[in-house]
């Protein structure tokens, strides 16, 4: 598979190389930067991206919102706002380009890889709505992943956690972002591999380590355990 491509558009130029700079670690393949909206828009041309990455406060001409209404007269490109102190003026104009996120600066390295990977997800959930998010077997489970279909066994599964409308699927070798919710994974998991301990966990029964009074250790990871849960959690597993 090809690594996604993304612009930037960012007018200070140390802040776009140090965002080149970790999306190229990450994997991502950086196709272009520009300080300028009508730089940006000629270079886009050019070698068109998955991604836009897209400063709202530009200088020259064109803000960033502007560019954004330009880009989307001719492409079908999904943008990331990068803002900065935006009224609520602004806020509404950006609203209407339909943007996939906004990351606020100053940003950390995880909100860039978590607004990415959510907009990767919202965009293969759009060009594969006909699919389920995910498929079950008896073994094992394909989610979707950077724009292909993965499959992880179920016995190499530790736990999934919530965090907010989507989910993370942590396996022994990697971690896994789905556009759901817990209870809508919940529903598709095998019942008899997975039980929900907590309001924002479910968890592998087979990779239990410990139970304690109100948490469960999974690989070295406490997991928090709710007392609505925690009896149903020690009637699946064999105590003596």
């Amino acid at each position: 598979m090809n690594p996604i491509k993304i612009f930037i558009v960012e007018d200070e130029m140390i802040i776009a190389a140090n965002i080149s700079l970790q999306l190229t670690n990450l994997g991502y393949h950086i196709v272009g930067m520009a300080s300028k909206g009508e730089i940006a828009l000629l270079k886009i041309k050019e070698n068109l991206p998955d991604i836009v990455l897209l400063d709202i406060q530009l200088k020259g001409e064109l803000d960033g919102i502007e560019t954004a209404k330009l880009l989307q007269k001719e492409h079908d490109i999904p943008i990331i706002y990068l803002t900065a102190n935006v009224d609520e003026a602004h806020f509404k104009r950006a609203k209407d380009t339909h943007p996939y996120a906004y990351i606020s600066k100053p940003f950390k390295k995880l909100d860039l890889q978590h607004a990415i990977e959510l907009t990767i997800d919202l965009v293969n959930q759009r060009n594969y709505s006909n699919y389920a998010p995910s498929l079950i077997l008896d073994d094992c489970i394909f989610v979707r992943h950077h724009e292909k279909m993965t499959k992880i066994s179920i016995k190499n599964i530790y736990y999934i956690e919530a965090e907010r409308n989507y989910c993370r699927i942590f396996s022994k070798t990697k971690a896994y972002l789905l556009v759901m919710t817990l209870k809508e994974i919940g529903e598709k998991l095998p019942k008899a591999h997975f039980i929900r301990i907590h309001r924002s966990f479910i968890v592998n029964l087979s990779q239990i380590d410990e139970v304690g009074s109100s948490h469960v250790v999974i690989s070295r990871k406490t997991i928090p355990l709710s007392k609505l849960f925690k009896s149903k959690l020690l009637n699946r597993l064999q105590t003596i």
